[in-house]
C-alpha cells in the first residue's frame, strides 16, 4: 500500500516515465514555460501550493541525482540556499546563470507551475536510478 503524499494524477504519470538522465522543472508562477515540455499547473491561488509542499511530494516518489539551481536562487551568497531547497537530499546543486537555467527548462520532460510567488523559485530534477 502506498503511504507517500498523493500526487497530481498527471504529475504521478510523469515521474513514474522518467527515465534516468531525464529532467523534471518545479518552478515559481513567474517561470517562462517554453513550448515542448509537458505542462503541469498546480497553482490554485497565490502562494498555493508552494514550492516546499510539492517539492515534498515528488521527492517522495522521485529518485533524485542531480540538481540545477539558477545563480539568482542563491541570492548573492553561495552558502546560504533558500529554505525551500531540498537540504535532506545531501545533493550540492548545480548553478547555471539564469539564461542557462531557461535553456534547460526547455528539454525537461515536465515543467510543474506551482503557485509560489517567490522570486527564481525554481529547480532542476534529474532523474536518476534507485539500485
Amino acid at each position: 500500500m502506498k503511504r507517500s503524499p498523493l500526487l497530481h494524477a498527471e504529475l504521478s504519470h510523469v515521474i513514474a516515465s522518467l527515465g534516468h538522465g531525464d529532467m523534471l522543472v518545479i518552478g515559481d508562477a513567474g517561470l517562462p514555460i517554453p513550448d515542448g515540455p509537458r505542462r503541469i499547473d498546480l497553482a490554485v491561488a497565490r502562494g498555493v501550493p508552494g514550492i516546499t509542499d510539492v517539492l515534498k511530494a515528488v521527492l517522495s516518489e522521485m529518485q533524485v541525482e542531480a540538481i540545477v539551481v539558477a545563480d539568482e536562487a542563491l541570492q548573492g551568497d553561495a552558502k546560504a540556499l533558500p529554505g525551500w531547497y531540498p537540504q535532506s537530499l545531501g545533493i550540492a546543486p548545480q548553478t547555471v546563470s539564469h539564461e542557462e537555467f531557461k535553456r534547460r527548462t526547455a528539454k525537461a520532460r515536465a515543467i510543474v507551475r506551482t503557485g509560489e510567488c517567490t522570486p527564481y523559485a525554481n529547480i532542476i530534477l534529474v532523474a536518476g536510478v534507485k539500485f
